[in-house]
């Protein structure tokens, strides 16, 4: 049975064939057998690609061995927390690091030249009642781009590309970031309703941050990369104003997708502690599930308060959620 592999895979075999960087490697590896059709005549190429799979997961794991990844550490996932992963990237001393010193508990290396960041930083940023995991990278320019930054970028929930209002070059800069993440078959975009029709690209959703806005008083830079980027949803920031990054938070929570819903239990209070979050479109039902399997099943009915709804409202399963509902779960 032929194996008709589609043309794509064949561009990506001689890639794979020619990377000598063996997390890079890997990556391609699982994108090709995600690629390949599922039946009698790929069973071989499949088990083969699985194979090679299961041995650069050992090369990469031994470094200490010859031929290992001496080089290249452990970077390329971060296990998600909190209601969201945020990727900061961008250009040398956009002020990533700064934007993680100030709005998380995190404490990264903060300097004024370039390549202060070596290694990937996580925080957890608050936003209301609301934990949203930031992580710092380092930065994407012609002189350097670490390999891993790929797979994190991919595995994120959200991009927000950082721009130094600051910098003469700044639209260049974001410019070369872009086109950097597009030769790694990375599409930065304002949304992603469908994936790339080249199975080997990922889009990942997006959203600017024009950052340092007070060595930018005129606003000539923000608004040359407003005009740039006019699809994507722009935010000026500065560590030196609360309010541009109570916005930052803002944006990023409205750009992730997602609303909390609130459970109280019958006749008492609602715990406005620990929301469950749940993408937009959510209904009664997917917020029982996210609680216990059980309620899913066994639920009856829910009684519901928020804004546009009455307070105590009885709701079927099918009741699609805004943010900041308030549930009353009755089985």
């Amino acid at each position: 049975m032929p194996a008709n592999l589609p043309p794509q895979y064949y561009e990506l075999e001689r890639e794979y064939r020619a990377e000598k960087d063996p997390r890079e490697k890997l990556r391609m590896a699982e994108e090709l057998l995600r690629m390949m059709p599922k039946h009698k005549g790929t069973d071989k190429l499949q088990a083969d690609m699985k194979a090679k799979i299961s041995a650069l997961k050992k090369k990469i794991q031994q470094p200490g061995k010859p031929g290992g990844a001496r080089h290249a550490p452990a970077h390329d996932h971060i296990d998600k927390e909190g209601a969201g992963q945020v990727i900061l990237t961008g250009p040398p001393n956009s002020g990533k690091s700064s934007l993680l010193d100030i709005l998380t508990h995190a404490e990264p290396l903060v300097a004024d030249y370039p390549y202060t960041t070596r290694e990937p930083l996580a925080g957890m940023m608050t936003y209301q009642t609301v934990q949203i995991q930031l992580i710092d990278t380092p930065p994407i320019s012609p002189e350097s781009y670490e390999n891993y930054l790929s797979g994190l970028i991919r595995n994120a929930d959200l991009v927000v590309l950082v721009a130094d209002l600051a910098a003469e070059n700044c639209i260049a800069d974001l410019n070369f970031v872009v086109q950097k993440l597009r030769e790694k078959r990375i599409l930065l975009q304002p949304d992603v309703t469908e994936p790339p029709d080249d199975p080997r690209y990922c889009a990942k959703k997006s959203l600017l941050c024009g950052h340092k806005k007070y060595d930018d008083p005129s606003g000539e830079m923000f608004r040359r990369v407003a005009d740039k980027y006019s699809d994507f949803t722009i935010v000026p920031t500065s560590i030196l104003d609360d309010a541009s990054l109570e916005a930052f938070k803002k944006a990023v929570f409205e750009q992730l997708s997602i609303i909390r819903v609130y459970t109280k239990p019958i006749g008492k209070e609602a715990d406005f502690s620990n929301p469950v979050i749940l993408p937009v479109g959510a209904t009664v039902e997917d917020a029982a599930a996210d609680l216990h399997k059980d309620f899913a099943t066994r639920l009856k009915y829910a009684r519901i308060w928020g804004e546009g709804k009455f307070d105590g409202q009885r709701v079927q399963r099918d009741f699609k959620l805004s943010d900041e509902d308030i549930l009353e779960f009755h089985l």
